[in-house]
């Protein structure tokens, strides 16, 4: 398939970099990347079951009330917080949960899967082009294109997937520009937490953040339970809890594994693995038609993440160790 040779070369390059300080190659690293792509590759699409039997805040609630015991295992043993970091947590929880994470799934439940996917895969780019303003240095001609080029892109995977298409594969203005919205928010979101990740570590900046933003959502996820009926089905638990215990918590604990076995540049190759993972799940679990527009459009916002990668500035190097696709926020503290 076209998606995979456009994301093939640049991933391969950088899966030969996994090897040993003795200069073997190492199965078990390799074999943890393939793995986290796969994790963090399925989230749309399990985001998308979930949706067919229960309302976009209510999912994402439990997505995170699920984490959240999880994420703060992370934390024992840790130093403690200071109290001035809370309030900077607080708006970045309000920021990556109330608006990154709830408009995401809002626009989930407007396009189909694969484009969903495709989208979110947007976030590293942003990362790169918010990093060099918030750094008062200029765009380079190299990242405008990447970014003119994502953009082009994600018009055509938009087009690609309307029309006839069936409901749960139909693909909306509104879903896209929501989709849009949650990946400038995340990018934004790791941008400005670089400063607390860099403190205090990604486990901590992730729990502590986590649960703001869960506190925000949660009036208005009982709004909805209140408002919107609906059956609490299998399907949709086991989307909740996937996304919470296997995205969120040890997607997480993967992650940061990786960057200590591997190097940060290496570990960021899974973003060219997982719109891949994701689009094929999408394709076998919803019977996405991906035409001739859609392919495109897939492979212009890839050279468009690769092209923006490629030229990074000493800023956005820094935020390499950042979750490739939103997952979670910023850089590891490592002991």
């Amino acid at each position: 398939m076209p998606i995979e040779s456009a994301a093939g070369t640049r991933s391969a390059s950088s899966l030969r970099g996994i090897v040993r300080r003795d200069g073997q190659a190492s199965v078990r690293s390799f074999g943890a990347l393939l793995l986290l792509a796969v994790m963090w590759g399925l989230s749309i699409p399990v985001t998308k079951l979930g949706l067919a039997t229960m309302p976009p805040l209510t999912l994402t609630a439990l997505r995170f009330a699920i984490a959240l015991p999880l994420l703060f295992l992370f934390l024992v043993g840790k130093q403690r917080l200071p109290l001035r970091a809370f309030p900077r947590l607080a708006a970045l929880g309000v920021l990556g949960i109330g608006v990154g994470q709830v408009t995401q799934t809002l626009g989930v439940a407007g396009v189909s899967a694969s484009a969903g996917t495709i989208i979110s895969a947007t976030i590293p780019l942003f990362i790169v082009i918010f990093a060099a303003l918030r750094l008062k240095q200029a765009v380079s001609g190299r990242q405008a294109l990447g970014l003119l080029a994502a953009f082009v892109g994600i018009a055509l995977v938009a087009s690609g997937n309307g029309g006839e298409a069936a409901a749960a594969s139909k693909t909306t203005l509104a879903g896209v520009a929501l989709l849009l919205l949650s990946a400038l928010t995340i990018a934004f979101y790791y941008v400005w937490s670089i400063e607390l990740t860099n403190s205090y570590g990604t486990a901590t900046v992730a729990a502590w953040s986590t649960l703001s933003g869960f506190v925000v959502l949660l009036p208005w996820a009982g709004w909805e339970i209140w408002r919107v009926p609906f059956h609490l089905t299998a399907e949709a638990v086991g989307a909740g809890a996937y996304l919470g215990v296997v995205v969120t918590a040890a997607g997480l604990f993967l992650w940061l594994h990786l960057l200590r076995i591997v190097p940060a540049r290496t570990a960021a190759s899974v973003q060219y693995l997982q719109p891949v993972v994701g689009i094929s799940a999408s394709s076998a679990m919803f019977g996405d038609k991906l035409g001739f527009l859609f392919v495109a459009g897939v492979i212009l916002v890839l050279a468009g993440l690769a092209l923006s990668m490629a030229s990074r500035s000493k800023g956005a190097d820094d935020l390499q160790t950042s979750p490739p696709s939103g997952q979670r926020p910023g850089k590891a503290h490592r002991s």
